[in-house]
């Protein structure tokens, strides 16, 4: 029985050297890479974070006294900044008091914990627990943005990204919330030690083979349609389809998706999203539709003759479930509100 306990130790031992291993690589790639610098810098936290419990976590790998606690505090913020990064990646904005009040939650959760040894039964449960949360956040917008999204290759990470990350980081996480930490299971932790190689390999292939599309520098796009287009016959017919259906206001349908749009026009879902993003600019379906629907509303917040139409009902005109995404979407694409845009040309007329 000694034995068998030497021999997981052993191979939880390895599996963590060569997880490490591949983390240095994927940081050596990252750093002289074009990566745009918000993903860049939150995918650097993620790898050394993440090395940093690999250590933390490990039966025979933990760090000399003076550098424990270090590594204890880079450890337990793995999961801030998966968070940020996936954020980041997805192209969702994280609220700036929540982006600023999580890292302090944790700092001090963490120093109450040092500092407080008999209070550490309580943040040990407050550290799972928050960091358990933001695993749930990224799952859900993970999952809830892959039927707008545009680029292929980020659509395949939303998809496995929640399965490894709900399986690994989440199931860590509910482990320990019942039965504590994991280094103290030699099999617990070998087991641990896969799922994070299986993790790291999957972000290696990411990092190695991405595209422009995946990690570039983010564009604004102000004009729905890119002026010179190189089509392919095919896509010249799908094109002129596109467009004449937006000429008729499809986009003005509510809830509108590009599943529904493919259906109608009778096209192939990822070629229509092929279309859009590769052609037209777009990295996002809604992205797309607000192109037009921005277009339109500027044009009747400009008009006299609408100067009393409520903006809920122009909003609503235009296919938006309620006022708030309309204003998001308008203050996006003209850096103003729709009423501060309605005055200054009311007043310019």
């Amino acid at each position: 029985m000694a034995t068998t306990g030497l021999d997981l130790a052993l191979v939880d031992t390895v599996l963590r050297l060569l997880t490490m291993g591949g983390q240095i690589m994927i940081i050596a790639v990252l750093l002289t890479s074009r990566t745009r610098w918000d993903l860049k810098i939150s995918l650097l936290g993620v790898l050394i974070s993440s090395m940093a419990y690999l250590i933390n976590s490990s039966i025979t790998l933990a760090p000399p006294f003076p550098w424990r606690r270090a590594v204890d505090f880079l450890s337990i913020s793995t999961t801030v900044w998966a968070w940020i990064f996936a954020h980041q990646l997805f192209e969702r904005r994280i609220a700036k008091p929540l982006l600023i009040a999580v890292p302090i939650l944790l700092t001090i959760l963490w120093i109450i914990a040092v500092n407080m040894p008999d209070k550490q039964w309580f943040t040990f449960y407050a550290i799972r627990f928050l960091s358990l949360a933001l695993v749930v956040q990224l799952i859900i917008i993970a999952l809830s943005g892959r039927a707008d999204d545009l680029i292929e290759k980020r659509r395949l990470i939303r998809m496995f990204l929640p399965i490894f990350v709900g399986l690994e980081v989440g199931g860590v996480l509910t482990y320990e919330l019942f039965f504590g930490p994991t280094d103290n299971i030699p099999a617990v932790s070998a087991a641990n030690a896969t799922l994070i190689l299986i993790l790291v390999l999957g972000a290696g292939m990411a990092v190695l083979t991405a595209d422009g599309d995946l990690f570039a520098k983010l564009a604004r796009d102000k004009q729905p349609v890119r002026p010179v287009l190189i089509l392919s016959p095919s896509e010249t017919v799908l094109h002129d389809k596109l467009i004449k259906a937006m000429a008729e206001g499809q986009y003005r349908e509510p809830s509108l998706t590009i599943a529904t749009l493919a259906s109608k026009l009778d096209t192939q879902e990822h070629r229509l999203r092929a279309l859009i993003n590769k052609q037209l600019g777009h990295r996002n379906f809604s992205s797309f539709l607000n192109g037009y629907r921005i277009n339109e509303a500027k044009e009747k917040l400009s008009d006299r003759a609408h100067v009393d139409l409520p903006i809920l009902t122009i909003a609503m005109d235009l296919g938006y479930g309620s006022l708030a995404p309309f204003n998001r979407a308008f203050r996006s694409e003209t850096g103003q509100t729709p009423s501060d845009f309605r005055k200054a040309a009311i007043d310019q007329n």
